[in-house]
């Protein structure tokens, strides 16, 4: 599922994760190349100061997975270089999502493959530590655990993890939401106030939560 050919937005799918009662697993991490976005199946990998389990999780890949990287969101050092950033595209893999920092920015820009990060730091892996038994197959992402079986968004605004089983049905609210919020964005530059398209005169005057009178008038802000 490409955000790009869907015409979507992690926002989109956030506020869709909302309408669903699904948890809205998001985490704040920034495109080492702005504008890009990826998406794909979460491939999991525990990053434990070696390089070798992101090459172990690339062999074991299917094209158009992101490996999600977990390094504890650590901030000392980075665990993600270029080399890795070129495997996982000759792999086919459509991005590489890193709960950690990154390092050669200037390379990994001229790859090209989606990589999302806490940011930069020079330094490499600073020590090896012992490799936990569920290396492979979760990642701790923030609060949030992954596995193979969630699809991973990502594009400006961060990325965000949502089932693969509700995948299908995620997009499907995404779309309607983005719909009817480009309508209201269109009659605001129309010269239609978006106060005015969500009677909030009436809200204002009424007894209701603006929650309430969203729902009352089938708006798509916020509800």
């Amino acid at each position: 599922m490409d955000l790009a050919e869907l015409d979507l937005t992690t926002a989109h799918l956030a506020d869709a994760c909302i309408r669903a009662n699904i948890p809205v697993r998001t985490a704040t991490l920034t495109p080492v190349i702005p504008g890009t976005r990826t998406s794909g199946r979460v491939l999991p990998a525990r990053h434990a100061g070696s390089v070798d389990v992101f090459l172990e999780a690339i062999d074991r890949s299917r094209p158009g997975d992101v490996l999600v990287v977990d390094n504890d969101g650590r901030t000392d050092e980075a665990c993600v270089g270029d080399l890795v950033v070129l495997e996982a595209k000759a792999a086919g893999l459509a991005g590489v999502v890193i709960w950690g920092l990154h390092r050669d920015t200037h390379d990994i820009r001229a790859i090209g493959l989606p990589v999302f990060s806490l940011g930069a730091n020079p330094t490499g892996p600073l020590s090896l530590r012992d490799r936990a038994p569920e290396a492979l197959s979760t990642a701790e992402v923030g609060q949030w655990t992954v596995t193979a079986d969630d699809i991973v968004f990502g594009d400006d605004d961060g990325v965000l993890f949502v089932p693969a089983a509700e995948a299908d049905a995620l997009v499907a609210k995404a779309k309607s939401i983005r719909d009817v919020e480009r309508a209201q964005a269109d009659r605001v530059r129309q010269g239609e106030s978006l106060r005015s398209q969500l009677r909030f005169d009436e809200y204002l005057a009424g007894g209701l939560t603006f929650r309430e009178h969203l729902r009352k008038i089938g708006g798509a802000v916020e509800e």
